[in-house]
């Protein structure tokens, strides 16, 4: 069966970096649902022939996905929900709001549009959440349903080529058997350094935007935080600075815990996580390796390996520098996202005559 009989639907669908993996593969992504409009033009632009839909999962109806399917088509859905409720950087004011009940409304919907094939990435936390009840009744859901479910909980993203220490939960789960995660591509000696991903790109300050690339452009800092990232060391900590420059709040006993924020990353190592906060210095391990300065939006996009020519922005439109930061962070890195279409792929291939 040819690619062409094959259609995917993307939901929590973002800028696309789910979607533009699959793309590159050469998989039909026939849609993608979000619920943030400003996510159109990117999604849109940067993934040929897939259409956004500007809707939210609770007002998503079965039928409105199944009519998008081609007709006799192989039935792919896949999706991320949003992992913030999930994740040990999560603020416990997040769980409270419910968004967790979003993977258990992917579920549902799952079983509803009653897909052939289904993906799910997410943080590997999603698994313990709530003592596990949310993992374990979204599998016994599609077991249920009919699904062979095979969970990978402890995805390595430098395995695969993606210069974050970042791992991540994939799920496939496929009418037709077990969906193998293809082996990794590279080995700890040949993962994918800071230095590869961004090193090639022109100096910038902090507050400035390359003119050639709205995207090259760096949050400005205050003249304290200039004077913090100054003492900052590539790999070190705040505790490298003078007592000065250090937040009273830092030194007292809870102060242990902000170890991960004010720090430079280093050249020829990989990158901390990307986060919807990765383009503040104060946020985590943001601050360029030689640079003072936060890493730049497009930095922030190639150390989630969207090509370098991915258009986060409508030209000649202004945009808001903190909603595309969190939108790039939010993304499923792409060459995450080629792994599994390539999982799927090969499943295919061996599995449906």
């Amino acid at each position: 069966m040819s690619v062409k009989d094959h259609a995917v639907i993307d939901i929590f669908c973002g800028v696309g970096g789910l979607t533009h993996g699959f793309v590159l593969e050469g998989l039909n992504v026939a849609a993608g649902f979000d619920a943030d409009e400003s996510c159109r033009f990117p999604f849109e632009h940067n993934n040929w022939h897939s259409n956004f839909v500007c809707k939210r999962i609770e007002d998503i109806a079965a039928s409105e996905i199944q009519q998008l399917y081609p007709k006799d088509s192989i039935r792919i859905l896949v999706g991320c929900a949003p992992c913030q409720p999930f994740s040990k950087y999560a603020k416990k004011r997040l769980d409270r709001t419910g968004k967790w009940k979003l993977v258990e409304r992917f579920a549902d919907l799952i079983c509803e549009v009653d897909p052939d094939i289904v993906s799910m990435e997410n943080v590997p936390t999603l698994v313990s959440h709530r003592g596990g009840t949310i993992y374990r009744s979204f599998v016994s859901k599609l077991t249920d349903h009919g699904y062979h479910v095979t969970p990978y909980p402890a995805v390595y993203c430098p395995d695969y080529g993606i210069p974050q220490r970042r791992t991540r939960l994939v799920l496939f789960a496929s009418k037709f058997g077990e969906i193998k995660l293809p082996p990794a591509t590279h080995t700890s000696q040949q993962y994918t350094t800071v230095r590869q991903a961004i090193g090639h790109l022109p100096p910038i300050a902090a507050g400035e935007k390359w003119p050639a690339d709205p995207l090259h452009s760096a949050a400005g800092l205050s003249e304290l935080n200039l004077q913090r990232i100054r003492a900052s060391k590539p790999g070190g900590t705040w505790r490298d600075w003078d007592r000065e420059l250090i937040p009273e709040c830092f030194l007292k006993e809870s102060g242990t815990g902000y170890v991960s924020v004010y720090g430079r990353m280093e050249w020829d190592s990989l990158a901390p996580t990307i986060t919807t906060e990765c383009f503040g210095y104060g946020s985590g391990r943001f601050g360029h390796p030689e640079q003072d300065r936060a890493i730049s939006l497009r930095e922030a996009a190639l150390l989630q390996t969207f090509p370098l020519d991915y258009s986060f922005v409508e030209p000649g439109k202004t945009y808001h520098f903190k909603r595309v930061g969190r939108h790039i962070g939010n993304a499923v890195p792409v060459e995450l996202a080629r792994i599994i279409a390539r999982g799927i792929q090969n499943h295919l291939a061996t599995a449906h005559d």
